[in-house]
């Protein structure tokens, strides 16, 4: 891999709970709406209490509005009062690459766990496992601001 903040990982020889999210994140893909660019991905993140929630990207012919599958899954999970989540599988095609959150999902996810573990796999179920903190470093979170009231 060359990149320190992965590690490829054996889908055989992970928890059943994550083999889960990866397959729904590879599910909910299939129902992604992306009739630009052809780019389908899915998402399923894996709550503390268990629950798994799946969002996929929706995109606009103004690309700027799309909506990316990571923070559409956080979006669902916020309105089935979702808050703390364990882990999140995110599932692409891009040839040889793995496809890591972008920066503005990135941010979102570390706005709720900078711990999370997060799994990127392909449909052929290559994986690779790392982080919010990996992918985020020194991130801007709610506990380094204080708002007055």
């Amino acid at each position: 891999m060359g990149d320190n903040n992965q590690e490829s990982v054996k889908y055989e020889l992970l928890d059943s709970s994550v083999k889960t999210i990866i397959q729904k994140a590879q599910a909910i893909r299939e129902k992604a709406y992306c009739p630009y660019s052809k780019f389908a991905v899915g998402a399923a993140l894996l709550c503390e209490d268990g629950t798994i929630v799946d969002g996929c990207n929706v995109e606009n012919v103004s690309y700027g509005l799309t909506i990316c599958a990571e923070r559409a899954a956080i979006c669902k999970a916020i309105s089935q009062e979702q808050k703390s989540f364990k882990c999140i599988a995110i599932c692409a095609e891009m040839e040889d690459y793995f496809v890591s959150p972008c920066g503005a999902c990135r941010q979102v996810l570390a706005e709720f766990n900078t711990g999370m573990e997060v799994y990127l796999c392909k449909p052929n179920n290559d994986i690779v496992k790392t982080s919010v903190t990996k992918l985020l470093p020194l991130s801007f979170t709610p506990n380094w601001v204080s708002f007055s009231t």
